[in-house]
């Protein structure tokens, strides 16, 4: 698959947000038929993710040494979430992601999901980079203007 392929799967990067549409499914709902509460998570984390995949920040290669660097890591230290709504099997949803700050080590990714113009869930992320033994590292210069900081 091309890089292109990829970044087409990844959602859209407009004016610093990142956009990811995700269809709800049987398996995400609970036995009441609506998004199991666990599940706006695992939203959230596609779209942090794939938001950095379009900044051109892959996981794999950031925790490879294979250039000689230190090996680096993303982890989550701190959300704050609000649950605004319900989303049910079928819906279109949108995860908006977007870095609100960068500072040292950490950074705050405010996240929503949404269903149309309706706001269903809100987060504001905290994240570490660390190395490979957990201590945070500061983000290097290349990183913090690949991901707008």
């Amino acid at each position: 698959m091309t890089e292109a392929s990829n970044l087409e799967l990844s959602g859209t990067v407009e004016d610093g947000v990142h956009r990811l549409k995700i269809r709800v499914y049987f398996e995400d709902t609970d036995f009441s038929g609506i998004v199991y509460h666990a599940n706006y998570l695992k939203y959230c984390e596609r779209g942090r993710s794939d938001f950095l995949r379009h900044s051109g920040v892959h996981h794999a290669e950031l925790f490879s040494s294979d250039d000689g660097s230190e090996p680096l890591a993303f982890a989550v230290k701190r959300m704050e979430i609000d649950f605004v709504r319900p989303a049910r099997i079928d819906d279109i949803l949108s995860v908006e992601s977007r870095v609100a700050k960068m500072a040292g080590a950490s950074m705050q990714i405010d996240q929503r999901v949404l269903r149309g113009d309706d706001v269903l869930f809100e987060a504001k992320v905290i994240a570490v980079l660390i190395n490979a033994d957990g201590k945070p590292r500061r983000f290097p210069e290349d990183l913090r203007r690949r991901m707008g900081g």
